[in-house]
């Protein structure tokens, strides 16, 4: 069904009604975002360790240098064939602002219980650069809600995105970002973690949907995502198997 077609000024009047909401919008993402960065903070006593390209890291080793860590919790589990779709629509964004995030003390580094060959394979498939760090044999993705056992799943709820949800809506794998802070002392602080639609703002490519004239042109959450070598045209890559 096509919009309503007004004249030039009707136009505009409806457009300056919305961008008083849109303005709105922006001041009260500007109060979460203060807010944000006021909550306090969890001491991360517990040691983990990573299998990396360059050997096992230790959290600490993933800062790279600088005091500001992103993970990205990227859904591969061991048993997978290739990464969630969702996850690598995440993903695509990341290179490209690696330079400015680096430039702003913050690394940016994904995560996934699957083993090192496997998330090597997927990476070099999708032709990213980031770093991507296997927690195989480790508690980091399960301590951080994003990593389920057969067990977890046994149970009648699972705790995702800071609520008791049915484990018959959850999966062994789901997507989330964390935040960690490392002061001169080499202690390492937890400061946020985000989950499900949460972490919307990340994907550009949805922003910019927003803003043409079907939006996301979606029945169900990015139901439209593939991998973007999977998308009609699209050149074939390596595959990851």
């Amino acid at each position: 069904m096509e919009n309503q077609v007004v004249s030039r000024e009707e136009w505009l009047e409806a457009r300056q009604a919305l961008l008083l909401k849109e303005k709105e919008a922006t001041h009260l993402r500007d109060r979460v975002n203060a807010e944000r960065l006021a909550l306090p903070w969890v001491k991360v006593d517990k040691d983990y360790v990573f299998d990396t390209p360059e050997g096992r890291k230790s959290l600490s080793d993933l800062f790279g240098g600088r005091s500001q860590l992103i993970i990205y919790h990227f859904m591969l589990g061991p048993d997978w064939d290739a990464g969630c779709p969702g996850c690598s629509f995440v993903s695509d964004h990341v290179d490209g602002a690696l330079p400015h995030l680096n430039n702003h003390d913050v690394t940016w580094v994904a995560v996934s219980l699957a083993p090192l060959p496997k998330i090597e394979a997927y990476k070099k498939r999708m032709g990213w650069k980031f770093p991507w760090v296997s927690s195989s044999g480790s508690d980091f993705n399960f301590d951080y809600h994003v990593s389920f056992s057969p067990e977890d799943l046994a149970k009648e709820t699972v705790f995702y995105n800071f609520t008791a949800i049915e484990s018959a809506d959850a999966n062994d794998e789901l997507p989330g970002l964390s935040a960690f802070y490392k002061n001169e002392k080499g202690e390492i602080f937890h400061t946020y973690s985000s989950y499900a639609r949460g972490l919307e703002e990340t994907i550009g490519t949805l922003m910019i949907l927003d803003r043409a004239p079907k939006g996301r042109n979606e029945n169900g959450t990015m139901d439209f995502v593939k991998r973007h070598d999977e998308y009609e045209g699209a050149p074939k890559t390596q595959s990851c198997h």
